[in-house]
């Protein structure tokens, strides 16, 4: 049964840093080819559960937008170009953040698992309660789905499904449980806490999902989400 289309799909080739959008993209038992294979580790963290450098600590991260490739590079808000482990790069960081190491991660660094989905419905009513258009990229997810219902939090109900989604299928694992990042305006940078609230009230501090791969394969713009015939 088909139940929506891909309307986008994004990949973090440095964590916490801006998403890449991307056409196409090959999806393996680790997520998304390039996602969040790199990251920056903050000094003196390194046996915390959580090391990394995030959008918690520097809210200007969104404006690092990196490009996978061989190598990952950086550009600035500055209009620099780096390469990501470029000493050049850390120091710019570290001005803001204090001390930090790049650190490249094969398997990825993900927060719950490899692949995060939400439905452009569920972005759209997050916006219509707080007043103001949000864009879905403040949940930072691989793919966008343009629902076939139009209901926002769709998504919810494929928890415990395993979904097909172009050539891949996916084991939706389940929702995720957000945090005041979501405040961050991925453009700007501002903070607006009605955002977290909004999802609090609407959807008890959930929106989106966590999914883990189950068939390999290519996932593009426009292919079909489907959920298995319920007889």
């Amino acid at each position: 049964m088909i139940v929506g289309r891909v309307a986008s799909l994004y990949r973090y080739p440095v964590k916490a840093m801006a998403a890449e959008p991307v056409g196409s993209v090959e999806v393996s038992w680790q997520g998304l080819e390039g996602d969040r294979r790199w990251a920056f580790v903050r000094a003196g963290q390194a046996r915390n559960g959580f090391p990394w450098l995030t959008l918690r600590q520097h809210a200007g991260l969104y404006g690092y937008r990196p490009v996978f490739g061989a190598p990952v590079v950086v550009h600035t808000p500055t209009g620099a170009t780096y390469e990501v482990d470029d000493p050049a790069l850390t120091a710019e960081l570290e001005a803001a953040a204090g001390p930090v190491f790049a650190q490249k991660l094969d398997r990825g660094t993900f927060d719950s698992a490899p692949v995060s989905l939400i439905s452009a419905q569920t972005a759209d009513a997050v916006g219509a309660h707080v007043g103001t258009a949000v864009d879905p990229l403040r949940f930072r997810p691989n793919i966008v789905v343009e629902t076939l219902s139009g209901t926002a939090f769709a998504e919810d109900s494929w928890v415990g499904a395993t979904v097909r989604v172009g050539a891949v299928r996916v084991h939706v694992e389940r929702r995720d449980k957000r945090c005041m990042v979501i405040n961050i305006d991925p453009e700007t940078g501002e903070r607006d806490p009605a955002v977290l609230r909004g999802v609090a009230q609407l959807n008890d501090v959930t929106c989106g999902v966590y999914a883990s791969v189950v068939t390999p394969g290519v996932i593009a713009v426009g292919d079909p989400v489907e959920l298995p015939s319920m007889r």
